[in-house]
């Protein structure tokens, strides 16, 4: 039987790049692999489910699922985690811990972008600004006039509003014109600003604290496949979501491997040992079971948020060859 030819598009990260070079196949597949910028990735599989698999926004996914319109069903390996604290900027003039965030105006490039989900979740369960407390004005990070991928119906009392035109939220958080800026990646400033820096003095310790206290380590992105490959090929979720799972741990041998640094960043062995000793030693972990209160705080968070229309189970977004794996 001849092998499926399927598209693949995903990040160029360590726990994919033995998939990308071929040491991990999936098992009965002949991969076309595309690395993309997650924007691109999300843009073109939302818009017209260009690829067979692909990495996905674990918002955006959740909110097709609840509409009942999703192309793709999940798999269980996720290829992006952070924790968010370190994507909230603030004007450190005026802003000077979380709660000094209500009544005050935010900019975001997407509301439902998962990274903001956790950052509002975050916001609300530990300081008690809620969604309906802030302005949230929308707009580009480098380029202005970003639109949502996903038509968006919000709860009531929650206040969205497009930047100025020809103005990116970067230069609006520059100007003094929004108080905070959530986003994946940081604000694009021409140069250091004295009154533009992170909400948490110290968001690493802010986030292991977090951790501590809950458990969660945010998933950004899973992995997803064509629904109708899915029901054609009953195996190849399952195939997909091995081969994921040993490229990642094809990764965490590399990097714990200290005969010589695999990262160009000082400190890489004491990180990883901090790591383990507060996350586990699968501190990256695949899989439903591992993940089920993540998934759940994030699911709950999403549908409060007004984001999904109703509130969306772990079973219907993830592919059910999935939750269980053989063990020798």
């Amino acid at each position: 039987m001849a092998k499926l030819q399927l598209s693949i598009a995903v990040g160029d990260y360590d726990r994919t790049r033995p998939l990308l070079d071929g040491s991990v196949q999936i098992d009965g597949v002949d991969p076309v692999y595309m690395t993309l910028s997650p924007e691109e990735i999300f843009f073109r599989a939302f818009r017209g489910a260009e690829f067979d698999v692909c990495e996905l926004s674990l918002s955006s996914s959740t909110v097709k699922t609840a509409l009942g319109d999703f192309p793709y069903v999940g798999v269980p390996a996720f290829v992006s985690r952070a924790f968010r604290h370190t994507s909230i900027y603030v004007r450190t003039d005026r802003i000077k811990k979380p709660e000094d965030l209500k009544g005050k105006k935010i900019g975001l490039p997407e509301y439902q972008l998962t990274a903001n989900v956790w950052a509002r979740a975050l916001l609300e369960d530990d300081y008690g600004v809620k969604p309906s407390d802030v302005t949230w004005v929308r707009g580009g990070i480098e380029h202005p006039g970003r639109p949502e991928k996903i038509k968006l119906n919000l709860p009531a009392g929650v206040k969205l509003e497009n930047a100025p035109e020809g103005k990116t939220i970067s230069q609006l958080l520059a100007d003094g014109a929004i108080d905070g800026f959530i986003a994946p990646r940081p604000p694009k400033l021409d140069a250091p600003h004295p009154h533009i820096g992170w909400l948490f003095p110290d968001p690493t310790a802010t986030a292991k604290d977090y951790y501590k206290r809950t458990g969660v380590f945010p998933i950004m992105h899973m992995t997803g496949v064509k629904r109708e490959l899915a029901d054609k090929h009953p195996w190849l979720p399952a195939a997909i979501f091995k081969a994921f799972e040993q490229a990642k741990q094809k990764a965490i041998e590399h990097l714990s491997d200290t005969s010589a640094t695999k990262v160009t960043l000082p400190f890489i062995e004491e990180q990883l040992t901090a790591a383990r000793q507060l996350m586990g030693e699968d501190y990256w972990s695949y899989g439903i079971a591992a993940n089920r209160k993540t998934l759940d705080t994030f699911l709950s968070h999403h549908h409060r948020q007004g984001l999904s229309s109703r509130l969306v189970t772990v079973e219907e977004l993830f592919h059910p060859s999935t939750f269980e794996s053989f063990k020798l």
